[in-house]
């Protein structure tokens, strides 16, 4: 029956037979994770608001409902993603060597990443650019004003070529403090180690939401970079890349179209909205394009909410960050984020 509908669709937008079946048809990451029954997912060893423990030991965070909503809309079960807990160095070789089936740690899209490690970025999830956290008492400003300061920074990231860039535009000399996660750069930073934590703002301000007296330390106006992050997926299987890209890109659809997490099930029942009505699965073939059942994007919000649901909760206005959308707001609204037509 799956192929007479996925044949039907093929003749209906012109896509060879053999094509669509190929795209129903499990390839070689969907048919692991399944055999596996887990979804294995590469995340930060603790990055307070991205993927770090609550108090009952659950890890929590953007990237960690980037991974539950994957694993709803491949397993049908959010609960079913064995974290895999990874530094800036082993985050790459990870993925590539195939001990994870996606890297969603607060990484950064890059060129040569993309097109010379063996991994493919898959759609952006967020849009950051680097920042520098200091001590209210130091009584700086502005980041020129860090001339001569020692600087925290994790190593294998980003932030190093950034922050040397953009110190030698300035003309500024700095003395780098170098580690190998966040958190031992956070610990360096809180005991006076260097003069400034420096990382993508959105990270420095949850940083900064969790010491113990955030009114002491300030994150300064300037961002040096830009930063889209983005699931990673190894390159060499389509289907695996496409189901990535388009749980991402269904869950700011699913804003844009007013489906929340509570809403979910009763629109997918009640709903007249030709969109709402394929995103859910009621009508059309999203799901089974993918090799995936039609309701893979109604278990995904269904988990997890849908995206404006995840920022509130772990960056925005329920969360002790609170960092305003900015870049981050729907095309509707000014911001970056926009799916493509889910048709």
């Amino acid at each position: 029956m799956r192929h007479l509908v996925v044949l039907a669709l093929a003749l209906l937008l012109g896509i060879p037979e053999a094509t669509a079946q190929q795209g129903a048809t499990a390839g070689p990451t969907l048919a692991a994770v399944r055999a596996r029954g887990v979804l294995s997912c590469g995340i930060s060893t603790g990055d307070p608001g991205w993927s770090a423990p609550d108090r009952t030991g659950q890890w929590q965070g953007v990237d960690t409902d980037i991974c539950r909503a994957v694993a709803a809309a491949v397993l049908g079960d959010a609960s079913k993603v064995a974290w895999q807990h990874l530094t800036g160095q082993n985050r790459f070789p990870s993925l590539t060597g195939g001990q994870v089936d996606m890297l969603t740690r607060t990484t950064t899209w890059t060129f040569l990443r993309d097109t010379s490690l063996g991994m493919n970025f898959t759609a952006p999830y967020f849009h950051d650019g680097q920042g520098f956290l200091v001590k209210a008492s130091a009584g700086l400003r502005a980041a020129r004003e860090l001339a001569g300061a020692s600087i925290c920074f994790v190593s294998a990231s980003t932030h190093e070529l950034n922050l040397t860039d953009w110190m030698r535009r300035e003309k500024l000399a700095f003395t780098p403090v170098i580690f190998a996660d966040k958190d031992e750069a956070r610990r360096a930073y809180e005991a006076n180690r260097c003069d400034s934590y420096t990382g993508d703002a959105s990270q420095l301000a949850a940083v900064r939401a969790g010491f113990t007296n955030p009114a002491e330390h300030v994150l300064l106006p300037d961002r040096i970079s830009k930063e889209p992050y983005a699931p990673a997926v190894r390159q060499g299987d389509d289907q695996w890349f496409d189901i990535v890209r388009f749980v991402v890109y269904g869950l700011i659809e699913a804003e844009e179209l007013g489906i929340t997490r509570a809403e979910a099930e009763r629109l997918a029942g009640v709903s007249e909205s030709p969109a709402v009505q394929r995103l859910l699965g009621r009508t059309g073939d999203l799901g089974p394009s993918l090799g995936l059942d039609r309701a893979f994007m109604l278990n995904a919000i269904k988990a997890v909410g849908n995206y404006g649901d995840i920022y509130d909760r772990h960056l925005g206005k329920d969360s002790a960050v609170r960092l305003p959308r900015g870049l981050n707001e729907l095309w509707t609204r000014g911001g970056l984020m926009i799916a493509p037509p889910m048709r």
